[in-house]
């Protein structure tokens, strides 16, 4: 009786494994896919006192993203930075990406300026502050009126918040904040260069609102995507090890300005968070979207053309609280 009993039992077995199975998977965002079934992407924190973080590709919790740090490279397409950034491209594998991001416009400036005010202001050069004293708010503006922390890490900058070229291979125009003459005072305090970046990642003291800006060979403008892409990991391999990114509160974008006039101005736009398994999104997505994304961080409405833009913290799941 009892092999009879094991055999009648077997059928009902196998199917609650196979139900039990089928549960654990989570529909990916709107708009997105995965590139294994079984990678789940993360939604929020954890439900309940006894259920622990999610853990990530590289086992940082994955928790509410609280603090923003976004990289900027110039003037090349999705298939060149694909192609030519074998780093870049492995992070973009390995945690998320969209295949349908675009810049705004040409040249650099305009772009720059829709990623940190959402909007291009109507400026369609690379002038300097000089030429541009725009009197809105920027994000990293609204961070700290919202008492949050911002900064932007300007590579080769002379002094803080420079308002023309020099120093190592520095360029303003790929540097937003100086461009908001309402907010100089801000941004001589906090837009600072980017050789103060390592310290704020031992210390754990990454903003809420970040930018890192390279410098015209770092960036990819005067130099090989290759530069830029070993210059990015030597940053990422700090922060990766850093305790913003331990504490599962850290997201990284990593995008281009403008690609090279030859794609449509779509660009690699790359999500690090530990949310994120190897996520594709095929959503069309924009500086704007990056701007919101600023926004969403920080609990704080989004910035003009931002307001309504296509939501990259949707796009992507990401928990943003």
């Amino acid at each position: 009786m009892a092999s009879v009993r094991r055999w009648l039992l077997a059928p009902v077995l196998a199917l609650a494994v196979t139900v039990t199975g089928c549960s654990q998977h989570a529909a990916a965002p709107a708009g997105s896919h995965r590139r294994s079934p079984t990678a789940v992407a993360s939604q929020g924190p954890s439900q309940g006192p006894s259920r622990p973080p999610s853990q990530g590709p590289s086992g940082a919790p994955s928790r509410p993203v609280t603090k923003l740090l976004v990289f900027v490279v110039e003037n090349h397409s999705l298939a060149q930075m694909r192609a030519q950034m074998p780093y870049t491209s492995g992070l973009a594998r390995r945690f998320g990406y969209a295949d349908d991001y675009v810049g705004v416009g040409y040249p650099s400036l305009p772009n720059y300026l829709a990623i940190a005010g959402g909007s291009t202001a109507g400026v369609t050069d690379d002038g300097s502050p000089a030429e541009h004293p725009l009197s809105g708010r920027s994000v990293f503006g609204e961070a700290i009126a919202a008492g949050r922390t911002a900064a932007v890490y300007a590579d080769g900058m002379p002094t803080s918040c420079a308002l023309d070229d020099g120093g190592d291979d520095y360029a303003v125009k790929h540097n937003p904040w100086p461009y908001y003459r309402s907010e100089r005072d801000l941004c001589r305090a906090h837009d600072v260069p980017a050789s103060r970046l390592p310290e704020a990642v031992a210390r754990g003291a990454l903003p809420d609102a970040g930018m890192v800006v390279p410098n015209m060979c770092h960036d990819a403008h005067d130099c090989d995507l290759s530069v830029a892409d070993g210059w990015i990991r030597s940053r990422m391999r700090e922060i990766l090890a850093g305790p913003d990114w331990r504490s599962g509160h850290l997201a990284v974008v990593v995008t281009a300005d403008t690609d090279d006039r030859n794609s449509g101005n779509r660009v690699l736009t790359v999500v690090v968070h530990p949310s994120q398994h190897g996520n594709v999104v095929g959503r069309r997505l924009d500086h704007y979207s990056l701007s919101r994304l600023y926004s969403d961080v920080l609990h704080v409405p989004g910035l003009g053309h931002a307001a309504s833009a296509a939501s990259m913290s949707k796009a992507f799941g990401l928990p943003v609280g």
